[in-house]
């Protein structure tokens, strides 16, 4: 071989060489960068599913709330009408007073779902 192609090789070799060295780190940048954002968009992902799940779950609450008011006005307008002397035929059917008597069927629903969010 002659030494003008012994260089000409060389200098192909240092001109391969520079652009590995500049592009190598380039293509690991761009890798962890592709990882940075498949992570970022999983937890993305994770904290929207749980700000569903307790979306859903202040929906159910907020459901049962307003049932629970219902029930009080209704028994708030009751109470008037035997203040009233209106609803003298229900008087039997009336709680006793300091009792308070709980919903079984509430309370089962609300001890499932207990279960079911833990």
């Amino acid at each position: 071989m002659s030494t003008g192609t012994i260089i000409a090789i060389v200098i192909i070799a240092v001109i391969v060489l520079a652009i590995l060295a500049f592009v190598m780190p380039r293509m690991r940048a761009r890798s962890e960068e592709r990882k940075l954002n498949r992570a970022r968009g999983q937890a993305a992902e994770g904290h929207r599913e749980e700000a569903e799940h307790r979306m859903e779950r202040a929906r159910l609450a907020e459901a049962q709330a307003q049932r629970e008011r219902a029930e009080a006005e209704l028994h708030q307008s009751r109470a008037q009408m035997h203040e009233k002397g209106l609803a003298d035929d229900e008087i039997g059917d009336a709680p006793e007073p300091g009792r308070f008597e709980r919903n079984t069927d509430t309370e089962v629903e609300r001890d499932a779902e207990t279960e079911r969010t833990s």
